[in-house]
Parts: structure tokens; sequence; C-alpha cells
């Protein structure tokens, strides 16, 4: 199980890649595919084409990293986009967890979460309201 904190940013692939590529050449996605800083530290999810091997490849202060999942049986079922264009989409370390487990999120739901206002804060008689 892997063990992130929220605060992680990780980014997944919307469409299978070969599942020979290593490291040096998924970042070459990340880079001129996705548009992101390889360098980032964050965190770049890669299933292969068979959907039975997952790579989360990322930089460690003095190098790339990459964890490997082969699954000896099933395959993992994470969701790709329609249009076949290979781009990145943002997930949350929750939901890498659980497709690493093997949990399908097809139907999951997730419920509403507070998120801060973008307007700022109003002040009303010297009080500050939220």
């Amino acid at each position: 199980m892997l063990s992130l904190p929220p605060s992680v940013r990780l980014f997944v692939a919307t469409q299978p890649i070969d599942g020979r590529k290593g490291a040096d050449s998924l970042m070459v996605l990340v880079r001129d595919v996705f548009q992101q800083d390889p360098l980032s530290g964050f965190l770049f999810v890669f299933f292969s084409k068979r959907c039975d091997r997952v790579r989360i490849v990322y930089w460690d202060r003095n190098g790339f990293a990459m964890w490997t999942k082969r699954l000896e049986k099933g395959r993992f079922r994470p969701t790709f986009s329609a249009d076949g264009r290979l781009a990145s989409s943002a997930i949350e370390a929750a939901e890498l967890a659980l497709i690493v487990e093997g949990i399908e999120l097809a139907g999951a739901r997730g419920r509403p979460r507070w998120e801060p206002a973008k307007a700022g804060l109003k002040k009303t008689h010297g009080a500050v309201n939220f």
C-alpha cells in the first residue's frame, strides 16, 4: 500500500503506454506531452496497455525514481479518456491508493469537500467572517 501525504500532486496518463518504457522515456512524455516539469517532485502515473502494470515515476532530489507494480492475476481498471489522446489528469493520493489496491473507481462517488473562497475574506465590524 502506498502512503502519501494528501499534499502530494499526482498526474495520471489518460491513455495506456507501452509497459516496456523506463523512467527516462516516461519523463520525456511528462515534459513533451503533459507539459509538466519532470524535476517538480510530482508523481506521474502510467498504466500499461494490458493494464496489468502500473508505473509511478518522480524526481527524488538527485535522480529519477520509479515504482512498479505488476499484477499476477487480474487487471487494473483506470479510467482512460474516450478521445484517445495522451494527456494527464490530476488525481488525489487516496484515489491512486484505491486504484493500486484493485478497487474500481467507476461507480465511486466523492463526498463534498470544503474549499476556500476565491473572492477573499469579508470584513465586518472589525471581525473577519469566513
